[in-house]
């Protein structure tokens, strides 16, 4: 590691939206990637881009090298960092990549390259941001064929103010669809990007590849640090290993970091010695030293997964240096209650989420009980994509049947004297107490970013407004154009995001919107409390929280769905939503009946009727008495099914 200082050095990482090749470019930088010539046929010579990874000799080209999960490669995410990474006591042969390094000879020289991994969905902001900050640079790549895209426009903006050099590079030149000189003044005109400095290239034949790796060398500058400084090193993601305990990986700001050193968290105060350190090449290699610039993983029996904090400084015992800026913990902003279909299952299902959780550093676990539902956990997630993935996962890997209630965000309650974060809705005050304890509710919103066609914008302002939008501007990305886009901007409450928003977005765009968010704080908002009501007693598992305006359609929506599910009951029972005292939705389930005059036969009607009022008067009492049991199989039809 010595033979590479810092002028040597580069980092960086790949940012790009869904589907517009970032694994695949990934894959082709890592192999020895074969030549087309005129894109008919493939060459005997073969160009050595970095090798650091064999070109498979039979069943076509490596795919999706970060991507290792099932869950990765159905959804498209690329985010092989501790969320996605499987633990190692699950699967043993299974590597977590969460950066790569590479050597590449140029121009006769060799050169470290450091590919640090980002998610690329929207839910996953915060760990694109403490991916970049590790980098000094970002290869900003866009499908020539679909263009500039949500997601794309907000990376960007973060990169940009952390200062990294920008690469832009246009993918996909190769289809026949793609437009690259349309596509290269939507750039221009998006991102102030010079149309001479974007890279057009394939990586799926891998046109153009070593352009990238040139440009990577040229305009990326190395870090600066040195190795006589103190040591300071940034934490910018964590794994957990069976028999190691954390992983953690840095990128080193300043000093020399070797086996045996004593070093401390400036978060936590702890002291570790390490005791394994070394880079991805692609798989563990274990070195000597760490130098400055450079990034590595360390083990240091680090033995809980909550020490690791992302963006933490590290340092050596006895030295005091200064904590790197902008540290800040990870936020969830979706909650929901998980529980076992079956509760004797419930045990098992605590340690299946514990272990899951030492390998997914963004989720928050906390114990709570519900009367229809049992023992159960509270999840926080940083989105409702990382909430599906997470039980996915469960299902995958540890095979749970689990119910999972209808996702919460955090409401802010603002009292006399102090302000509260309220996640579950069963802990939401009544509408009695509002008025007099509760001075004001706050709820989160979100900035939001949708670029659409033009001729899906009337849809799509109708969307926002149906959802409560505000601030609606918008403004055209390539106008004077047959097939224009246009940007909108509003302003979101987050609790519309987490429901069938997205959903609605690509239905009413046919599958050509995207959309990306970020936080804005709290507004104030008129909500309440809606309980359900099953032969008038409320259960506790279906309260939710909803804003005035929407509070009827819910109801009767919520009612019916209810309807349809609770099995028939030997009684009446009245299924009502309700805000405070008022019923606002109802509906009637009938009761089963027998046929009691079934063995009469002959006399006056009144021996009928004595009959009948007898049953009526049973069915009286055992309303009166009676309760009604919510099968498991009734929550999770309610809870899984959107409609």
């Amino acid at each position: 590691m010595e033979d590479y200082p810092c002028d040597v050095i580069r980092n960086f990482s790949i940012i790009a939206h869904i589907d517009h090749g970032k694994s695949t470019l990934a894959d082709r930088l890592l192999e020895v990637i074969p030549l087309f010539l005129k894109n008919v046929s493939m060459t005997k010579k073969e160009q050595q881009l970095t090798g650091t990874i064999n070109k498979k000799v039979s069943g076509g080209k490596n795919e999706q090298v970060l991507d290792k999960l099932k869950v990765e490669r159905e959804r498209g995410i690329t985010a092989q960092t501790a969320r996605y990474a499987i633990a190692n006591f699950v699967h043993p042969n299974i590597r977590e990549l969460m950066f790569i390094s590479m050597i590449h000879k140029f121009n006769g020289k060799d050169y470290l390259l450091n590919l640090i991994d980002t998610p690329g969905h929207v839910d996953f902001a915060w760990e694109v941001s403490r991916s970049l900050a590790a980098c000094q640079g970002a290869v900003l790549l866009v499908d020539a064929s679909q263009g500039v895209q949500a997601q794309s426009i907000s990376v960007f903006h973060n990169a940009k103010e952390r200062g990294l050099k920008i690469i832009p590079v246009l993918n996909k030149i190769d289809l026949p669809a793609s437009q690259p000189e349309r596509i290269a003044a939507q750039m221009q005109s998006t991102f102030g990007i010079d149309p001479s400095e974007i890279l057009h290239i394939s990586a799926k034949t891998g046109k153009g590849v070593d352009a990238v790796l040139a440009a990577i060398i040229d305009r990326i500058p190395p870090p600066v640090a040195s190795a006589d400084s103190p040591l300071k090193a940034f934490l910018f993601d964590s794994m957990y290993d069976k028999y190691r305990g954390v992983i953690s990986l840095v990128s080193v700001q300043g000093g020399v970091l070797r086996k045996g050193d004593k070093i401390a968290s400036c978060y936590t105060r702890k002291k570790y010695e390490i005791t394994e350190l070394g880079i991805m090449y692609p798989e563990e290699i274990p070195t000597k030293s760490l130098n400055p610039g450079q990034v590595g993983y360390i083990a240091c029996n680090m033995k809980q997964s909550s020490e690791a904090h992302i963006g933490d400084t590290i340092h050596r015992v006895g030295e005091t240096v200064e904590p790197m800026a902008g540290f800040q913990p990870t936020k969830a902003m979706v909650f929901a209650g998980v529980y076992p279909i079956d509760n004797s299952d419930f045990p098992k299902l605590e340690e299946s989420i514990n272990r899951l959780t030492l390998t997914d550093r963004s989720v928050t676990v906390q114990r709570e009980s519900s009367s229809a539902l049992g023992q159960g956990c509270r999840l926080g997630f940083l989105g409702t994509l990382h909430m599906d993935v997470f039980r996915q996962r469960l299902e995958d890997e540890y095979d749970a049947n689990v119910i999972i209630t209808a996702p919460t965000v955090p409401y802010k309650l603002i009292y006399k004297d102090k302000e509260v974060l309220i996640s579950n809705p069963t802990d939401f005050p009544d509408v009695g107490d509002m008025g007099v304890r509760v001075k004001e509710v706050q709820e989160p919103v979100v900035k939001a970013s949708i670029i659409v066609p033009e001729e899906y914008f009337g849809d799509m302002m109708e969307l926002c407004y149906s959802h409560r939008g505000e601030d609606l501007e918008h403004r055209y990305l390539d106008s004077g154009t047959t097939s224009a886009r246009i940007m909108l901007n509003c302003i979101l409450p987050l609790s519309e995001i987490v429901t069938d928003f997205f959903d609605q977005l690509k239905s009413r765009s046919s599958g050509f919107a995207s959309f990306d968010y970020e936080d804005a704080g709290y507004r104030s908002s008129d909500l309440a409390k809606m309980v359900f009501l099953l032969n008038g007693k409320p259960v506790d598992a279906l309260a939710l929280i909803v804003h005035r305006s929407a509070q009827d359609a819910i109801g009767r929506q919520w009612v019916k769905k209810l309807h349809k599910v609770i099995p028939k009951q030997l009684f009446e029972v009245p299924i009502q939503a309700a805000v405070g005292k008022k019923v606002i939705a109802r509906e009637t389930l009938k009761a089963m009946r027998a046929d009691v005059t079934a063995g009469l036969y002959g006399g006056h009607y009144e021996r009928k009727m004595k009959h009948l009022e007898n049953q009526k008067e049973g069915k009286r009492k055992m309303k009166k008495m009676g309760t009604v049991d919510l099968p498991q199989e009734a929550f999770f039809e309610i809870l899984s099914n959107k409609k």
